[in-house]
């Protein structure tokens, strides 16, 4: 079972490229009208909303930081003005730092922070009136694998801690929007075939494709998936918290 979203528009933060890109073309496959966001990756961008267009779908760029609120309003206004409101939200975008935490630049764990946890609250925030609006919404943050169990290594620790207080931040807001149409839910990988860096050994023999997170992303999805909010998918292979 697919969802239907023919009318909607769908806006994926960090979409250029990688897990963002995935669940933008997901959502394009399911009929929604979709916005390609990026703060760098200009070029990347436009080559995923083309590949959204060969869906038959509408599909536009937004571009902008995703911790500044005024960078956020102006991307939410061309979104509305180009797609129309948001309908599904994906917060994907979120910096992490794979070093031992007292390695760390101050600036770099202000980052990790900033873009994990502030640009998913901003963006909700921004996305959440029009949502209401329509009686209709569905909000999906990406998480980490083990932050649900308040699980934190020393390395990439504050990447752990921005991800906890995003599953914190999802199970708040699917409370307060209970009444509303809207669901708010998180799918948390541990390693994706994407990544940068892998670890030693992968859970099950390999990494999470792209695909085992569109599952999930497409399931919350779902008008059947209405009842379903303030939940979290690890998406691990069903690996021990304790190697981490």
């Amino acid at each position: 079972m697919e969802p239907d979203l023919t009318g909607r528009t769908a806006l994926v933060t960090g979409s250029a490229t990688g897990i963002g890109r995935g669940f933008l073309l997901a959502c394009a496959e399911y009929g929604a009208d979709v916005a390609v966001h990026y703060r760098t990756s200009g070029a990347e961008a436009e080559a995923t909303a083309e590949e959204a267009r060969e869906r038959g779908v509408a599909a536009t760029t937004v571009q902008g930081d995703v911790t500044d609120p005024d960078a956020v309003e102006g991307l939410f206004a061309d979104v509305e003005s180009e797609l129309g409101g948001v309908d599904v939200l994906v917060n994907n975008v979120g910096a992490f730092a794979p070093e031992h935490w007292a390695d760390i630049p101050f600036e770099t764990w202000q980052t990790v922070l900033h873009t994990n946890v502030n640009g998913t609250y901003l963006c909700s925030k921004r996305a959440l009136p029009g949502m209401r609006e329509r009686g209709w919404g569905r909000i999906v943050n990406v998480g980490y694998a083990g932050s649900g169990k308040s699980m934190v290594h020393p390395k990439n620790a504050p990447y752990f801690i921005a991800k906890t207080g995003v599953l914190m931040f999802t199970r708040m807001l699917a409370a307060d929007t209970q009444d509303d149409g809207v669901t708010v839910n998180a799918v948390s990988p541990y390693v994706v075939e994407t990544s940068d860096a892998f670890p030693e050994d992968a859970p099950r023999g390999r990494w999470a494709s792209v695909e085992d997170l569109v599952n999930v992303l497409s399931f919350f999805l779902l008008e059947e998936s209405g009842y379903v909010s303030g939940e979290n998918v690890e998406v691990d292979g069903g690996y021990l918290p304790e190697r981490l």
